[in-house]
């Protein structure tokens, strides 16, 4: 008996969460531009995804506001880049993929989400738009984390997507600055990785 004809036995909107629990299993498929730490492969978003929810959980104490909720954190890292089912992934440095990704990352949310029955889609729908705009002290917080991650595999790699696309550091640094604004001790550790990347010849010094 095929799964989606076992789960329609069940009622609403049990069913409807497991329908969807199913259809995000696809972000187990969605390969990443970065390598993993020991750079035998590069990940999929799905690790991604938990790896970046565990950062938050291990570094909330050094968020910059006076107060965040730690599980709306973990709750949007988990939950924002869903997308990529539909969308895959455009990796910050590819900016003919990124020039649309924002768009085709909307209709996306809007038909994930939409599997799911309210008010749960309208829950999960707005953290993923909370995240995206980054105005809240939660949501600033969460895009430090989603900066932070990728440098340092970068690092432990000896370049990674840094030597893929050929960056140097003044562009690296405007788009993982956003680090400071969720925790300045977070960006003092990113401004240190990217200093000894530009020292080791894995990030190319900025062009003057």
């Amino acid at each position: 008996m095929p799964i989606g004809t076992l789960l329609s036995r069940f009622d609403e909107p049990l069913a409807s969460r497991l329908r969807f629990l199913l259809e995000v299993d696809g972000l187990k498929s969605v390969i990443r531009g970065s390598r993993i730490a020991d750079g035998s492969r590069r990940e999929n978003t799905a690790e991604y995804s938990w790896h970046i929810a565990l950062f938050a959980l291990v570094l909330a104490p050094h968020h910059a506001a006076g107060r965040i909720d730690p599980l709306r954190v973990v709750s949007m890292l988990l939950i924002h880049d869903l997308v990529e089912i539909d969308c895959g992934d455009a990796p910050l440095f590819d900016e003919v993929a990124a020039a649309t990704q924002a768009a085709r990352e909307a209709v996306a949310a809007g038909r994930l989400f939409g599997l799911l029955q309210a008010p749960q889609a309208t829950e999960f729908l707005v953290l993923w738009v909370e995240f995206e705009a980054a105005e809240t002290d939660d949501a600033r917080f969460a895009k430090a984390i989603d900066r932070l991650q990728p440098i340092l595999p970068n690092h432990a790699v000896g370049g990674g997507t840094w030597t893929d696309y050929d960056v140097d550091e003044t562009r690296e640094r405007s788009l993982t600055r956003r680090i400071a604004d969720g925790s300045p001790a977070l960006w003092d550790v990113a401004e240190a990785v990217i200093n000894d990347a530009v020292r080791r010849g894995w990030l190319k010094p900025a062009i003057t």
